[in-house]
């Protein structure tokens, strides 16, 4: 997810990405990963509006974007087939860092400068990038990539709860605590409480819970500290995954060791995951906020898990309960509370009028 989608003057809300998405410091708007949610009226603070380029239509990108996170998960379920989660995930931030580097030589942009900045973007990755990343290659050793998709989608959730506390305009409403429970409710159904979690690894299922949480985190911490920056979105995401590429390249050699043998298929998965997964995927959703505006770009999440699921099912033959697929209805439901405004007496009337 990216800055794009912290720099918002309402709840974050899941990019992308997952992971899937990927969000960035560039869409201050989310996941999912990505992945990836923006100010009501489209504006971003501190980031120059980009050309509005009439080229591919915006739905026709809308649905490739969804696509491509939504299959995210897929992807991720075969590249640990045969390398460590570590290695995916360092495998991912580097390709699509460079892709992200291409589109910086293309139009001719630079990094961001200064230590401050620098330093901001450090954590941001941590919190957007490598954390929850890494969080989604492990828990995908023990659970389906379905449910990994669909744990992505409590994203909104999580960043609803915590913009409450971490910020004070940010006032409870009715719709927005409906929202939280009926998510909750769309949680414990999915995970089949009433079984006792029966059948789940409750150490996968909860690394994918705590790689959704990352994201609002990462977002309101980029609200906080990068919410004036004067950079451009796509020089800041590039930096954000240079920098979670740096931090992946330092632990990965600590707790895995080098693959003796480079299987084909969960290489090429490792490549798509990157370069089209996180690096196009950016310059896919960046457009779109920049055409339609985040409120619109962010609907793409609630297509996330139901192609992932969709993927998984049919693709990898995983097993899907009846709850799965009402849970993850029921959760996305409850998300899209969380984001929604009621219509003030002012708007409707100036509609009448």
């Amino acid at each position: 997810m990216s800055i794009a989608s912290a720099r918002r003057t309402e709840p974050p809300a899941i990019p992308a990405t997952p992971l899937s998405a990927t969000p960035s410091a560039a869409a201050v708007t989310t996941s999912g990963d990505g992945t990836g949610g923006g100010t009501s009226d489209g504006t971003r603070e501190g980031l120059p509006t980009p050309a509005r380029r009439a080229t591919l239509d915006w739905r026709i990108r809308f649905g490739v974007l969804a696509l491509i996170w939504g299959f995210s998960f897929l992807l991720i379920k075969v590249g640990t087939e045969a390398y460590a989660p570590f290695q995916v995930t360092l495998g991912r931030l580097l390709f699509g860092t460079a892709v992200l580097a291409a589109a910086m030589a293309v139009k001719r942009e630079a990094l961001p400068r200064g230590a401050r900045t620098w330093g901001h973007l450090t954590v941001a990755a941590f919190f957007l990038n490598a954390l929850p990343f890494s969080l989604f290659a492990y828990s995908e050793l023990t659970i389906p990539s379905t449910l990994a998709g669909i744990c992505n989608a409590t994203s909104p959730l999580w960043g609803m709860a915590l913009s409450l506390v971490a910020f004070s305009e940010d006032r409870p409403t009715r719709r927005r605590v409906a929202g939280l429970g009926i998510g909750f409710i769309g949680v414990l159904t999915v995970l089949g409480a009433w079984q006792g979690f029966s059948g789940l690894d409750f150490g996968g299922t909860a690394m994918a819970l705590l790689a959704s949480l990352s994201y609002p985190v990462g977002w309101i911490y980029l609200r906080r500290t990068l919410g004036g920056s004067g950079n451009s979105a796509l020089s800041m995401t590039g930096a954000q995954l240079l920098l979670g590429t740096a931090q992946l390249a330092v632990v990965t050699p600590l707790f895995t060791t080098v693959p003796t043998s480079f299987p084909v298929v969960p290489l090429l998965a490792v490549v798509a995951l990157g370069a089209l997964g996180t690096g196009f995927a950016m310059l896919l959703q960046y457009g779109l906020v920049a055409e339609i505006g985040p409120t619109t770009a962010q609907m793409v999440t609630y297509f996330i898990p139901v192609i992932a699921t969709v993927a998984g099912v049919t693709l990898l033959g995983e097993d899907l309960s009846w709850n799965t697929p009402v849970g993850a209805l029921i959760v996305l439901a409850g998300a899209a509370l969380t984001q929604s405004r009621a219509r003030t007496r002012t708007g409707i009337t100036a509609r009448r009028t």
